[in-house]
This record gives C-alpha cells, sequence and structure tokens, in this order.
C-alpha cells in the first residue's frame, strides 16, 4: 500500500513539475493543481496508513492514537484543498485578463508564431 502512495505522489508531482515548465498560462495552472494534489496526498501519508482504524471515538475503546485516526492531517488536507480551489479560481481569472490584455496565454507574453510585419529587412525600404 505504501509503495502504490508513494509512486501516486511521485507521478503527481513529476506531471506537475512538467506543466509548470510548458509556456501556455493553462498548463501551468494544471501542474500547480497537480502538485497541490501530491502534497495533500503526502500529508495524508503522513497521518500513518493504518487499515481498520476508527475514524471517531468508539464507547468501551481507549482513545489513544493508535486506536483512532489522526485526525490532524485530514484537517490540513481539507484547508489545503478549500485554498487551493480559491487559489487556481484566482488564477483563472488573472489568465484571462492577462489573456485579454495581451492578446496571448503565453507566460512570458510571446506568441509562437512569428509576424511577418514586425520582420524588418536590412535596406529595405520601409
Amino acid at each position: 500500500m505504501e509503495i502504490v502512495l508513494a509512486l501516486g505522489i511521485g507521478v503527481l508531482t513529476s506531471s506537475g513539475v512538467y506543466l509548470l515548465l510548458r509556456p501556455r498560462t493553462f498548463q501551468v495552472i494544471m501542474g500547480l493543481t497537480l502538485i497541490s494534489y501530491a502534497v495533500n496526498l503526502f500529508i495524508f501519508s503522513m497521518g500513518r496508513l493504518k487499515i481498520d482504524s476508527e475514524p471517531v471515538l468508539v464507547p468501551g475503546l481507549k482513545a489513544t492514537l493508535a486506536n483512532t485516526a489522526d485526525p490532524m492531517p485530514q484537517a490540513l488536507a481539507l484547508t489545503a484543498i478549500v485554498i487551493g480551489f480559491a487559489m487556481t479560481a484566482l488564477f483563472l481569472v488573472v489568465m484571462l485578463a492577462s489573456r485579454g490584455l495581451a492578446g496571448t496565454d503565453h507566460v512570458d507574453g510571446k506568441d509562437d508564431a512569428v509576424d511577418d510585419t514586425s520582420v524588418q529587412v536590412k535596406g529595405a525600404p520601409e
């Protein structure tokens, strides 16, 4: 079980880093989202992977972390999910505004295609 979770975190992180290095803004946003998912899984894994653990207190069972699930990683991951959704919405609004102002969705503001009107040949009349 631990190896599957570690591989999942690794695949999400590597995919997120790959998308962060892409030139388009939507790909950068998707990369940040994948990295946030990987961080959430990592936070969950810090709370120990325990099978058949009670999530809440049960009458007659002593309330220790050996018998119940740790609530702190769950609370941290839930908070991170809410903040991640808010940041993704903000990034999308900024991306749309940037595209409207610059006319392109590249991170650096430059377009892929070379505009023929911007190329000037030396010695040619203007």
